[in-house]
């Protein structure tokens, strides 16, 4: 097991020096000199050499990476053309995006297990066929139409939900009625995230089930006379569930990188939504910033999936 997880780990800085230099080299890739790409109207040939050198753009790429680096380590991710700094300006954000995430798999888990496991019990029964049926029709519904259909039926016609432009944290009201606000706020948009999500687990989870409930274990236990909720529930789910942890790491790289349409439409200033406006405005610092951040996260997530699913099943390590 030790050995397992010091591979996986060695793993994860190899993928992480990578994204670092990827990123690195976004800037680099620009046209022409990287300051002037980034002042823009502003650059003058005296400006650019003067912020090449308080920013390590100068000397071989080699040099500039350690620079960049340096400061990356400490938090320092450069200004963006707000003035304000990357680091501060994505640490504002990222809580949305995270909560959304967070709070999408929530729903995804809550809705997709228990639907699976019952279904698993009678495949080709009512419930299964009901069921696949539904997930199907989820799934191929794309996120900026359920997007379209939930706002204007929740928020606009009958005001289940606040709206958009409702702050998702808000201050100076008590913490429960600010934790009532923001569950409230950012339900919906997780929600939308959170459906398409279900159907994928559910298809992954049923179909594992299924087949486990085929195996002999299942038979012996069903032979000592116990209940189908504990066959289901102790024996069945656990070892089902390897593909159900493998699909989370991806998906929620999918969900990082589609957020901005969900922010968009409901007005919350997530990491997407600066990743929209830094575009056209050439704030290439934060957009590099984003970049390096949601990269590292999506491969954070996954390593923590790996050292779950080596828990769930111990036998993957000694694969």
């Amino acid at each position: 097991m030790a050995r397992y997880l010091l591979s996986r780990l060695a793993a994860l800085l190899g993928i992480v020096f990578v994204i670092t230099v990827a990123c690195f080299l976004l800037i680099h890739l620009l046209p022409g000199d990287p300051s002037q790409s980034i002042l823009g109207f502003s650059w003058t040939p005296a400006a650019g050499r003067a912020y090449d050198r308080a920013h390590g753009f100068t000397g071989p790429l080699v040099s500039q990476y350690w620079y960049w680096m340096r400061h990356v380590l400490v938090g320092n991710l450069g200004t963006s053309v707000s003035g304000q700094s990357v680091t501060a300006v994505i640490g504002s954000s990222y809580k949305v995006d995270l909560e959304l995430v967070l709070y999408s798999q929530v729903l995804a888990f809550m809705f997709s297990i228990p639907l699976s496991v019952y279904a698993a019990r009678r495949p080709g029964g009512k419930m299964d066929q009901s069921a696949t049926q539904v997930t199907f029709a989820f799934y191929c519904l794309p996120a900026f139409i359920l997007v379209v259909w939930f706002a204007q039926f929740f928020t606009v016609s009958n005001h289940i939900f606040p709206g958009p432009g409702t702050p998702a944290f808000p201050s100076g009201v008590g913490f429960f009625q600010e934790l009532w606000q923001n569950l409230q706020v950012m339900f919906l948009p997780s929600l939308i995230l959170a459906i398409g999500t279900t159907a994928v687990y559910y298809r992954l989870l049923r179909g594992e089930m299924a087949q486990t409930l085929q195996e002999e274990f299942i038979t012996v236990a069903r032979s000592k006379g116990l209940s189908n909720n504990r066959i289901l529930w102790r024996h069945a789910l656990r070892p089902s569930s390897i593909p159900l942890l493998t699909s989370t790491g991806n998906n929620v790289a999918l969900l990082i990188t589609g957020l901005f349409i969900v922010e968009l439409k409901f007005d919350l200033p997530g990491v997407g939504w600066d990743l929209v406006e830094g575009i056209p405005q050439k704030d290439y610092l934060l957009v590099q910033g984003i970049a390096l951040v949601t990269a590292i996260t999506v491969v954070i997530v996954n390593f923590a999936i790996d050292i779950i699913t080596t828990f769930v099943d111990p036998r993957i390590a000694r694969a």
